[in-house]
């Protein structure tokens, strides 16, 4: 095992350096390779919220063995933070946190901060304000505290326009909270209002990077892997990929389909057949950008369900603009070949413009249904990823073919057809 083999390399000092350095698959890895006594030591260096991850991220039948490791009030504290799912604050954060009465001094919050950073608490960026009711009264920063006079009181220093979140806030809200407002660290509240723990711009930042990848996965036609890519079975591979490439090869067959039911066009205007593959490519090109916009503004924040009737306004004037360039690029481009080879026949203005009006068509609709589909999935209760480009270009390139063979007939009606 290669992780262990740099582990036992290293000196004591740089082998803590690095296990605290590793991603939390790795760290779970390199616990489980080590001899159970070993293992406790490496173990109880983290702090309650890595070791919730980790515990998360070992098999099921190692959790327990790896929870008794932790002694009595870390483990409670551990035992807690498993109760919330992974993506939420209540599984993200950190119980241990920097806390002040308002009513001390600054010589007394000065001496107390010293003694909680002795007991590794989190971060000490900031120090929290708290009554006896351990309810957030305020917050200041650790620089504010020591450069303020020795005799002032906390309460005088505190800032109370707090930025705040609840046990149940999703990993994506944090993430924009924090980087809106510039925060290294946000506090987290109960149902009760009461201050539970933190969770710090690191957490988030590996939470929504794994998020992010899970999307990307999804956008690609795929079930979102558990793993690395080398390290996910050949079994579990094929599990997580058959699926969504069988529905989508079902749906193309559609377009099988769609060709069938204009053969007679086909054969009495073999030309056409010409273009089906531009007017499928750029269809489902035209829905793929869109979807994949769309997806990325809802994962920001950036759109929300109220806002569909300003994205398809917004999608029908895109649409309609890249639809005409397109359009006009395809119609020189047939008019270029037809002067220089002659291969279109005496019709091919009408081909031409068959080709142009079809492809507006064709891209302000998959510009539309890729635009749309994010919302409808949203409101049905799953995930926009799930509107993965695949998924919209095979939507697409059904309907653009009956686009394309609907205005193939109206134009070239009476004379190729």
């Amino acid at each position: 095992m290669e992780i262990l083999a740099i582990f036992r390399a290293l000196p004591p000092g740089e082998a803590q350096e690095f296990f605290l350095k590793l991603g939390i698959e790795q760290q779970a890895e390199l616990l489980l390779a080590l001899p159970s006594n070993e293992r406790r030591l490496w173990f109880r260096l983290l702090d309650p919220d890595d070791a919730a991850d980790v515990i998360q991220n070992v098999p099921s039948e190692h959790r327990a063995a790896l929870l008794r490791l932790l002694d009595q009030p870390t483990r409670n504290e551990v035992t807690a933070l498993l109760c919330y799912a992974e993506d939420v604050a209540g599984g993200l954060m950190s119980p241990r946190y920097t806390r002040v009465r308002p009513d001390m001094t600054v010589a007394e919050a000065t001496s107390y901060v010293r003694k909680q950073a002795a007991g590794r608490v989190e971060t000490i960026y900031y120090v929290y304000v708290l009554d006896c009711g351990q309810r957030l009264l305020g917050v200041l920063s650790f620089r504010e505290l020591f450069a303020a006079a020795p005799d002032r009181q906390i309460k005088d220093l505190m800032h109370t326009d707090l930025i705040t979140v609840t046990d149940k806030t999703k990993q994506e809200k944090l993430g924009r909270l924090l980087q809106k407002h510039g925060l290294i660290a946000i506090p987290v509240l109960d149902s009760d209002g009461h201050m539970i723990g933190i969770v710090t711009f690191d957490d988030v930042v590996d939470a929504v990077a794994e998020e992010t990848t899970e999307d990307f996965q999804k956008v690609g036609g795929s079930e979102a892997l558990d793993g690395p890519y080398l390290k996910i079975g050949l079994w579990d591979m094929l599990k997580k990929r058959a699926g969504w490439l069988t529905a989508l090869f079902l749906g193309e067959m559609l377009t099988a389909s769609a060709m069938g039911y204009f053969e007679s066009e086909i054969a009495r205007a073999v030309v056409l057949a010409l273009f089906v593959p531009l007017m499928i490519s750029s269809g489902g090109n035209a829905g793929s950008q869109a979807s994949t916009l769309v997806i990325r503004a809802m994962a920001l924040g950036e759109v929300t369900l109220s806002d569909w009737w300003r994205v398809i306004r917004r999608e029908l004037v895109t649409g309609l603009s890249l639809g005409v360039i397109l359009g006009t690029v395809g119609l020189i481009r047939i008019l270029a070949w037809q002067g220089v080879f002659h291969i279109y026949g005496e019709h091919y203005l009408l081909i031409a413009l068959t080709v142009a009006i079809s492809l507006v068509g064709i891209v302000l609709w998959g510009s539309i249904a890729g635009s749309i589909l994010p919302f409808i999935l949203r409101r049905l209760g799953f995930d926009p990823a799930s509107a993965s480009t695949p998924f919209v270009a095979t939507l697409v390139d059904v309907t653009g073919l009956i686009i394309y063979f609907s205005v193939a007939n109206i134009v070239l009606g009476g004379t190729l057809l």
